[in-house]
């Protein structure tokens, strides 16, 4: 079987040189890749001049919308990925992170890109800045998708999660894709991307594989691309240092090498929850996945006067760990992903001994159920054990990447921190404690170090993600060895792949650019009252300027009353006096908030389906028995959420007799688009 490339959106097979795939299992073929004969240079034209355009062409809602879909599309086929899964050494709870698991990234990134990107094709970041004295001239910074292509490079441990959760930020951010897999996992990801495109779902050019090396590709990257490589430390410095990602400073994302530790807190020793929850979630690291996982505990670091309780509880549990074909009845642990990444363990370890003595485990001499060992990539769990991890090299530098890990003594707590930060950066750290000056302490010596720091005790462990989760995330390229420790999860991901821009004009064109209303920008008169007009309907700065009300003494006394709100500054007068904010006794701010809602709400039933809250609320001016206050109400921002209805962001000021600003927020409301017809 030939496993093929997509390019320039056709599917294009291998020639030339071959390079054969085996499965993990069994050394059976899985297929010959080569990509010898692409048009590297093609392939980035065309994300770049009908991948991009199309993609920008789309808002984030849009975008949002389309990798739901392509989620529930996979979703059904799944069940195809797993059956290839298998081959790859993989148990069915391994597959599961990287099947199920990768899926659901695009269903989280779908759900956050609908919910909090807005439905435009830009993002403005941060707030209006004024730069003049009357107003007229203000900034702001705007993110837009970079106009190049996004290059993927992904490790072999998850072909699919791998794949999907750096594709997912990326289409988002409407930036074109090309990726390649790992050779040693290769069939898999090929299959899901033959789905993705079978999908229909996804434009041309946003999509591209490259099923075998890159080739020249980077010869032809500019300043608006974007490298994201996960992988060894040795393959990421060169590709960092090639002399185009220098020459045209392309943006170089990596993930890389990480020493990950896990802390055991002095107060949790032998028959503490804390000691159980520690000795499971070790032994669940070192297993998953092979502890192929770039979050994988390597270094379990524990109290002195516990560290021979801990190896022995690990070895209780790891000798229950049955190696062999994942598709085996009983079989817990699987394979590695080829006989060379099993050598290199092998190897790695054999560096470890000279720091560490075993204590569990013998690559040389094990058992395999159902496949013979021989033949595919098996290694048991190892574990070892440092006496003296000062004295120690290979322990803090190198990263046996499979089921290995080493017990390190620590003598206190700056000990430990010392010993954690000495991997020069991870991706993630782990705290097990039920102290919380011990977890203060580590919170504040190590947090620079680590991507992550999970804080695990009897009250979270039964709903956490543990040491290791499986959310997405990435880490920026940067000095340490996983590039920086910076986790660059959840929407900063989609950032990565927009380029931020200051803004400067006047108000009324840096709102229309930024398709919002900002103070300052002309008003626009109310045709009706703004409370009568379907979402569809309101333009952006319609305003209406409601009636005077004069806020009385009994006013303040009967909210006070009513709500049981009675602080001495609305019902003393001789101690609201001496309080250096206020002139005497004045109204609430939530009364001020209410006899707006009277002004300026349009009682009758309409679009305005509900009250959806309030952001950046601030009170300005304390308000007094006799005052005046009237409201001007703004339509600044509308969002679509669905067919049926959508959000309208309102700016509210409420301001007094004298034209002074008195409180002012941004009010949400849920509007009802124009009914059909109507």
């Amino acid at each position: 079987m030939k496993l093929m490339s997509y390019a320039c959106g056709e599917w294009v097979a291998p020639t030339g040189r071959l390079t054969q795939v085996v499965s993990a299992v069994d050394g059976a073929p899985m297929g010959n890749v080569s990509t010898d004969g692409l048009n590297f240079a093609a392939m980035a034209q065309h994300a770049r001049e009908v991948g991009g355009p199309a993609l920008r062409a789309l808002t984030f809602t849009q975008r949002a919308d389309i990798l739901k879909r392509l989620g529930q599309y996979l979703m059904e086929r799944k069940d195809q990925l797993y059956a290839l899964s298998y081959k790859t050494g993989a148990t069915k709870g391994d597959s599961w992170i990287d099947i199920d698991g990768g899926i659901g990234t695009l269903f989280a990134y779908a759900s956050r890109g609908k919910r909090e990107l807005p439905n435009e094709r830009h993002l403005i970041d941060g707030e209006v800045e004024g730069l003049s004295k009357t107003g007229s001239f203000i900034g702001l910074h705007v993110l837009t998708p970079l106009q190049g292509v996004a290059v993927h490079i992904n490790a072999f441990n998850f072909p699919c999660w791998g794949l999907l959760e750096k594709f997912a930020p990326t289409f988002l951010a409407g930036v074109p894709i090309i990726t390649k897999p790992a050779t040693a996992t290769a069939w898999l990801a090929e299959a899901l991307v033959r789905m993705m495109i079978e999908s229909g779902l996804l434009p041309a050019g946003s999509l591209q594989l490259i099923v075998g090396s890159t080739g020249d590709l980077f010869e032809h990257l500019t300043c608006q691309d974007v490298v994201s490589f996960t992988g060894s430390i040795d393959t990421s410095i060169k590709l960092q240092a090639h002399p185009v990602i220098l020459r045209n400073a392309v943006r170089f994302i990596a993930e890389r090498d990480s020493l990950n530790a896990s802390i055991l807190g002095p107060d949790a020793g032998p028959g503490t929850p804390e000691f159980d929850l520690y000795v499971k979630e070790v032994m669940r690291e070192m297993t998953t996945k092979a502890g192929q996982k770039c979050t994988a505990i390597r270094r379990a670091i524990v109290p002195r006067a516990h560290a021979d309780a801990v190896a022995e509880a690990l070895k209780a549990r790891l000798a229950k760990v049955v190696v062999g074909n994942p598709e085996a009845e009983g079989v817990t642990m699987g394979a590695l992903a080829s006989q060379a990444q099993r050598d290199d363990v092998r190897a790695k370890i054999e560096l470890l001994k000279q720091d560490a003595r075993v204590v569990c485990g013998d690559p040389d001499n094990f058992e395999v159920v159902g496949a013979d060992k021989t033949a595919g990539a098996f290694l048991p769990p190892v574990l070892l054990q440092c006496d003296d991890p000062w004295a120690a090299r290979y322990i803090h530098d190198v990263e046996p990447f499979g089921p290995v890990a080493t017990i390190v003594p620590y003598d206190n707590l700056a000990d430990a921190v010392r010993l954690a930060n000495r991997g020069e950066g991870s991706l993630v750290a782990s705290v097990f404690t039920y102290d919380p000056a011990v977890a203060d302490e580590l919170l504040f010596g190590a947090a620079a170090f680590h991507g992550r720091l999970v804080f695990i005790d009897r009250d979270c462990a039964k709903e956490s993600t543990g040491h290791g989760s499986p959310l997405p995330h990435m880490i920026h390229g940067g000095p340490g060895r996983a590039g920086g420790g910076e986790e660059m999860g959840g929407l900063r991901g989609v950032k990565h792949y927009l380029q931020r821009t200051a803004l400067q004009g006047s108000p009324a064109r840096l709102g229309q650019l930024a398709r919002t209303w900002i103070k300052g920008a002309p008003e626009v008169p109310a045709p009706v009252h703004p409370f009568r007009q379907a979402i569809d309907e309101l333009v952006l700065g319609e305003t209406l300027h409601t009636a005077e009300r004069v806020v009385t003494l009994e006013d303040i006394e009967h909210f006070a009353h009513f709500t049981g709100d009675t602080f001495y500054a609305h019902m003393d007068e001789e101690a609201a006096a001496a309080n250096p904010f206020f002139p005497g006794r004045v109204a609430h701010g939530y009364l001020l908030l209410s006899f707006a809602a009277g002004l300026f709400v349009e009682p009758a039933p309409g679009p305005v389906l509900a009250n959806y809250g309030l952001d950046n609320l601030r009170f300005l001016k304390p308000v007094s028995p006799g005052d005046r206050i009237k409201v001007r109400l703004t339509v600044k921002q509308t969002k679509p959420r669905n067919a049926d209805y959508g959000e309208v962001r309102w700016d509210v000021a409420i301001t007094n007799h004298d034209d002074e600003l008195v409180a002012t927020y941004d009010l949400l409301t849920m509007n009802a688009f124009k009914a059909a017809g109507a």
